[in-house]
């Protein structure tokens, strides 16, 4: 008989890597456990993401990633409608500007045969200012893969945690990993939030997966931090480009580039520079600088008045060529050093995870019932209708909080009683986007910061801006920012 108060499956990490495992552990008759030391899921490397699907045409012949990639991409187009996340399959374009870059593209061009990339072609830089005209005019041809996307990169995340969750899946958040030791037929995880037993655990955790592979046994490979830092324009300037625009790739990576995002907006960058604290999100002039140049030499005519945003993203390199995807020891699996494409791939690990379990004799069996859709409601995307009789159910639907983003204080409370309710205002972002417009929640933060505080029985001096301790508002208690 099963020991109920061990946990089948614990996930460490709940970035998109970790959701994706659990939402494809949740299709079997497992308890499963996820836990993340911050206080929402997606709140590191997949919230500073640039949200590229990858067609799958760059990764070296042989590797995890170039085996990963084209079946993520597959996989991400099947899931968005089912669990209403945003994407667009807007393909992309990789630009030469010499012979060298030419013949690299012709390289690039026969993996993208080789893994079956759908609809790859190489194309004349006249055919390519063709097909976007705001290109530069000293192009000399391009790789265009109309395979390639953009998807919310902490939708996708959140998505499938939810949907995990609606199958019977766990998450604890504010809970720290401290410790793993192997006892018997079971592991042993402390965390800060007391200990927890299970019969396997997934290493999904990030910048920090060498040291959660570390409690357990010496660590051969290190996670190397890179920063990346972007230019987020306003929608007024996302239709400047209608394809992901890539420079050829080279020794320092994948470079600048510049492309719509699945909300409307145009991303410049990032940046690639080696960094020591795994938690250092500051951005720079110097660096900003230059990622604009690099910028400008695919699409010169940006307008940086449109600019909106500056934000940086850490993201979790090992030194290591290739994804680390392995049983590392007994029912112990690391899924490490996801550099890019890992959003593009994280669905097809968590495939590999599986068949992994499968072969290490771990019983899986599916469930009579698995729930895989989901939907929320966009009040901006209603038609007056469809809005007359959805505020007439219930009339918070005709509260507008977010003028930017056309954001009602019903989606908002819907927000809360989703599965994995938002405590913060930076997570009530990403779950239904107030404050992602042009304001930047210069005007509906009160607000928001007013219903978490009613809905979550909390003084609205203590509700935070995203991670532990970042409180928004100080001094003495007053008069509520509104009244709700």
């Amino acid at each position: 008989m099963r020991d109920a108060q061990i946990t089948d499956v614990l996930i460490i990490g709940c970035g998109v890597v970790g959701a994706a495992a659990a939402y494809e552990l949740s299709r079997y008759n497992l308890s499963i456990l996820a836990v993340d030391r911050l206080n929402d899921i997606a709140g590191e490397t997949t919230r500073a993401n640039s949200g590229i699907v990858h067609a799958g045409f760059d990764p070296v012949p042989g590797s995890a990633i170039s085996r990963l990639n084209v079946r993520g991409n597959e996989l991400i187009r099947k899931l968005c409608p089912k669990l209403d996340i945003p994407y667009v399959q807007n393909g992309s374009l990789v630009l030469g500007f010499d012979d060298k870059d030419i013949h690299t593209l012709k390289d690039l061009y026969h993996r993208g045969v080789e893994y079956k990339v759908p609809g790859i072609e190489l194309i004349s830089a006249d055919k390519a200012r063709e097909l976007e005209p705001n290109l530069a005019e000293n192009i000399t041809g391009a790789l265009h893969a109309p395979s390639g996307g953009i998807v919310g990169p902490w939708e996708l995340a959140i998505a499938l945690a939810e949907t995990a969750i609606k199958n019977g899946a766990k998450f604890s958040l504010n809970t720290e990993v401290v410790g793993i030791s192997r006892i018997e037929n079971y592991y042993l995880v402390s965390t800060t939030k007391g200990d927890f037993r299970t019969r396997a655990v997934v290493n999904a955790a990030g910048l920090y997966a060498d040291e959660i592979h570390g409690f357990l046994k010496e660590p051969d490979f290190k996670i190397l931090p890179k920063s990346g830092q972007y230019y987020l324009l306003d929608k007024s300037a996302g239709d400047i480009v209608t394809r992901t625009i890539f420079q050829c790739p080279n020794e320092h990576g994948k470079g600048v580039l510049v492309t719509p995002t699945s909300h409307g907006n145009l991303l410049i960058g990032p940046s690639s520079e080696d960094i020591e604290c795994k938690e250092n999100t500051d951005t720079d002039t110097k660096t900003l600088q230059f990622v604009l140049e690099k910028a400008r030499h695919s699409v010169p005519d940006l307008n940086m008045r449109e600019c909106i945003r500056n934000f940086s993203g850490v993201r979790a390199v090992a030194d290591t060529d290739d994804f680390i995807i392995r049983e590392a020891d007994k029912h112990f699996y690391d899924l490490a050093g996801i550099k890019s494409p890992g959003l593009t791939a994280a669905p097809a690990i968590a495939e590999e995870l599986i068949s992994m379990m499968e072969a290490s004799d771990i019983e899986l069996v599916p469930k009579d019932t698995f729930i895989d859709e989901r939907r929320t409601i966009r009040f901006k995307y209603l038609s007056n209708a469809e809005r007359a009789e959805i505020i007439k159910k219930n009339p918070a639907y005709g509260r507008m909080v977010c003028r930017c983003e056309g954001v009602t204080e019903g989606e908002i409370l819907d927000a809360f009683d989703s599965p994995l309710p938002p405590m913060t205002l930076d997570a009530v972002k990403r779950r239904c986007y107030p404050g992602m417009g042009r304001c930047q929640a210069g005007f509906c933060a009160p607000k928001i910061i007013a219903l978490i505080a009613k809905k979550f029985n909390i003084d609205p001096l203590d509700v935070e801006k995203d991670r532990l301790g970042s409180f928004i508002l100080t001094g003495e208690k007053g008069r509520k920012p509104y009244d709700v």
